[in-house]
């Protein structure tokens, strides 16, 4: 890997510790201020909102300018909802506003790989970076857990610096203070990442003509016999996972009785999975050969059903490390290939924003459905089941759907898999 990968590697830790950490953090603060369970639960597609509402701009945006600088910006919108968390701003709001960051960072950090590194190493890569992230949500759930804890809490809220009265008093704020620092860490690295001499594409000028574009490349990659199959797996694939990180919490609430600190070491279990089935596909799955990992979709789809029946910590464990691997193996390839049809039919930034407003829709639409089931009575028993048939079901679709063009689009399946083969040597 060239050197450069190992610096935007660090940026990508970094920022993605911090977001984690802080989605915690938020979690306990609507808590603490007695908000109700469906407001907790709406923070994933508050999170998610930017994504959609700006994936039109944010792509371009990514293209516009070195993808190193996009991630300071985005970086520093971050600190910005942190800081509003602070002084006083609703937490949903608060929480869209680093939604905003990370919408504007992730087209950046993507499309970055794609200038940087040959198509033979993006499987490899995505590996890496996907890999590095969920151990990111490992560490950066359990720090947010740990920093809530009346025993790390406690000695934040007593710092004090002399002459400065920061209005902190709660732990859930302390927490949040802490983790700006974080987000600076990150912020350095983006300094030092290289440019790559990719020649920059500039924004179109007119927002209607920016509206067409990102139509344009939405419709070309969903008409790709090959990039549909991957952007439906994915985009699939990430509206459950966007939200079984709170779920995994509500669950652990219901059936072993955990709080905070305790249940988010169990969303860091199934990460410990993710991260472990990312690189065991990074080291095993070719591009050609991604299309085979559909019947795990299926498999993830049953096992969340099967999440219902276990209450003992004992089973939990082994559990959800399995659910974590079968995504983790699933989303590599497919990403890996969705990002090389992507890059040639629409360049890098585009086909990273076309890719998020879709799976950030999805995370959207079964957040606020997740949201308002929970408003209507509903248990977090009654929401994974229907999640699990959701994604059993679909998943079978997509397969029957990549056996259609495969056996209706013959030689245009062949065209494309043999350009991911010569691509990916």
């Amino acid at each position: 890997m060239k050197r450069g990968f190992y610096t935007i590697m660090s940026a990508q830790f970094f920022s993605s510790l911090a977001d984690n950490a802080l989605f915690v953090a938020a979690v306990e603060l609507l808590r603490s201020n007695g908000a109700p369970e469906w407001e907790r639960a709406a923070l994933v597609p508050m999170f998610a909102l930017f994504y959609v509402l700006l994936a039109p701009f944010v792509g371009a945006f990514a293209d516009a300018l070195p993808k190193g600088r996009v991630m300071l910006i985005s970086n520093a919108i971050k600190v910005l909802g942190c800081l509003m968390m602070l002084w006083g701003s609703h937490p949903l709001l608060a929480y869209a506003v680093v939604g905003l960051g990370a919408a504007a960072y992730s087209p950046a950090k993507y499309g970055i790989l794609t200038e940087l590194l040959p198509a033979s190493q993006l499987v490899k890569a995505n590996g890496w970076i996907e890999g590095l992230t969920i151990t990111s949500i490992i560490l950066g759930v359990l720090l947010g857990g740990q920093l809530v804890a009346p025993h790390i809490s406690g000695v934040l809220l007593d710092f004090d610096l002399p002459g400065v009265d920061l209005g902190i008093g709660l732990p859930a704020e302390a927490a949040i203070l802490t983790l700006i620092p974080v987000y600076a860490l990150a912020a350095a690295f983006n300094l030092r990442i290289p440019h790559t001499g990719v020649t920059m594409r500039p924004m179109p000028r007119h927002v209607v003509a920016l509206l067409r574009d990102f139509w344009s490349c939405n419709q070309r990659l969903w008409r790709d016999k090959l990039g549909q199959i991957s952007l439906a797996t994915t985009t699939l694939f990430w509206g459950v996972s966007g939200n079984l990180r709170y779920i995994v919490l509500a669950w652990a609430a219901a059936a072993l009785g955990y709080g905070t600190t305790q249940a988010s070491a169990l969303v860091g279990v199934v990460a410990i999975g993710t991260a472990a089935g990312a690189v065991w596909a990074s080291l095993r799955m070719r591009l050609n050969k991604a299309t085979r990992v559909i019947p795990l979709g299926i498999a993830m789809g049953i096992l969340l059903v099967g999440m219902i029946f276990i209450h003992q910590l004992a089973l939990a464990v082994p559990f959800l490390i399995l659910l974590g691997g079968l995504g983790g193996f699933l989303v590599v390839p497919m990403n890996a290939l969705l990002q090389h049809r992507g890059h040639n039919l629409m360049g890098a930034g585009r086909s990273i924003a076309v890719q998020n407003f879709n799976e950030q829709a999805a995370i959207l639409g079964m957040g606020a459905f997740y949201s308002l089931s929970s408003s209507l009575g509903l248990s977090a028993f009654g929401a994974i089941t229907a999640f699990g048939l959701l994604v059993a079901g679909t998943m079978w679709l997509i397969g029957r759907w990549m056996a259609h063009n495969t056996r209706c689009h013959r030689k245009e399946m062949a065209r494309l898999l043999g350009i991911a083969r010569r691509d990916d040597h």
